[in-house]
């Protein structure tokens, strides 16, 4: 279709929700900031691996994704090309779920297997990132895009809740150890490999083909351009340079709290549940903000619940305060999707390249992640949790000093440039 109709954007509403429901009771499985840390510490892997596991995740996704967005910026058939780069999630979460569903390897080599397989699923993830930011901007409507997002998270959510339920069930089960994680990520793969079908059912807005194909000339040069002229989006990358002290943190926080309170593994589905019930409020009040206000206004709301869960974590006394850290934790996870994946979009305006632009700032963001999570480890082992986490949470409230008075509204200026 040439235009995208309200009653289109309405209908690829109802269909993202769904899809969205079913990755979130997909993710579940495979939190990483809840389920992974503990699966990983039953199997015996050493404590700056665990530490690192939210860090590495974010450091695999944005490893390929200058390479997907370079091979992506000439695509006709984005639906196609969506459904496709989808699908390369799937066999590495297979080969973890059928492996230690039915052969529960343990030993010292037990989590090097998975960490493997988590590796080409984090890569995986960073190959679709760009192709479905391209992919949202053709089947949304510009004024509409951050409540759209925020209520197709509210799906996401809800699956989610479904998802930690059925964690909790699993993991308490008379399944035993490691088994009961492979059956989990064998759901994962079914959860993952319904919504991807979604997709054919999405109307598309057409592609101008009248465009001039752009050449890696063109994309190297944009690049320059965007990081030379435009001073707010600079500012931007330095907030969120701040926020990767989020990474380490994530990573320890359920690993901190069953060390205080010595809770059943099993806890860790409710945790899960409470986080993503969390990230559905927070995604629907970053996209309605964003619609409002403006998405830097949704970013700020993201960073001030980080130093939230953080401070909750430094002051933690009971199990509800644990609660609390993974609702403070779900709000700002929640709000980031919908606020950092409109924000690109006002950076790049209508006609610029927002998957290059969403893949430059990962890329500048790499080396920060690995920095924050090598720090981390090390911090960890020898001056302790508490401190680790004062470090961290200084460092976050000066991200979130930084987006507040630094940082303008992209859509309050001229666009970035584009060639």
């Amino acid at each position: 279709m040439a235009r995208l109709s309200l009653s289109d954007h309405r209908h690829n509403l109802g269909l993202n929700i769904v899809h969205e429901f079913c990755w979130g009771i997909g993710f579940a499985f495979n939190d990483v900031s809840t389920i992974l840390p503990l699966f990983l510490t039953l199997l015996g892997a050493p404590l700056s691996i665990v530490g690192s596991i939210a860090g590495v995740f974010a450091i695999l996704m944005a490893a390929p994704q200058l390479i997907s967005a370079l091979m992506a910026r000439n695509i006709r058939n984005i639906k196609m090309a969506t459904v496709k780069v989808h699908l390369t999630v799937l066999p590495p979460i297979f080969l973890a779920g059928f492996v230690f569903a039915f052969f529960a390897p343990t030993g010292p080599k037990a989590w090097i297997f998975y960490y493997i397989c988590f590796i080409f699923y984090s890569l995986a993830i960073g190959l679709i990132i760009p192709i479905w930011s391209n992919f949202l901007k053709h089947v949304t409507k510009r004024n509409n895009r951050g409540t759209f997002l925020g209520i197709s998270f509210i799906g996401n959510s809800v699956g989610g809740f479904i998802g930690g339920i059925m964690v909790k069930q699993l993991l308490a089960s008379s399944i035993p150890f490691p088994s009961n994680f492979g059956w989990g990520f064998l759901v994962l793969f079914v959860a993952l490999s319904i919504g991807i079908l979604t997709y054919f059912g999405f109307r598309v807005k057409e592609i101008d083909q009248t465009q001039k194909q752009r050449t890696i000339q063109d994309f190297i040069h944009e690049t320059k351009t965007i990081l030379k002229t435009n001073r707010n989006f600079r500012r931007y990358i330095y907030s969120r340079i701040f926020l990767t002290a989020q990474f380490p943190a994530i990573g320890l926080y359920a690993v901190y709290s069953r060390d205080i309170f010595h809770f059943d593994v099993s806890e860790a589905g409710f945790l899960t549940a409470a986080r993503l019930v969390a990230f559905g409020f927070g995604s629907i009040v970053a996209g309605r903000i964003g619609d409002k206000i403006g998405h830097k206004a949704a970013m700020s709301f993201c960073f001030a619940s980080h130093v939230l869960a953080i401070a909750t974590a430094l002051s933690v006394q009971s199990m509800v305060w644990v609660y609390g850290i993974f609702v403070f934790l779900g709000m700002a996870q929640g709000a980031f999707f919908p606020a950092a994946m409109s924000i690109v979009f006002d950076f790049a305006g209508e006609k610029g390249d927002n998957k290059m632009i969403m893949a430059l700032i990962d890329t500048i963001l790499s080396p920060f992640i690995l920095m924050a999570i090598i720090a981390g480890g090390i911090l960890s082992e020898s001056v302790g949790f508490v401190i680790l986490f004062r470090i961290l949470g200084a460092l976050m409230l000066a991200g979130l000093f930084t987006i507040i008075f630094l940082v303008r509204e992209p859509h309050h200026e001229s666009k970035l440039p584009v060639n």
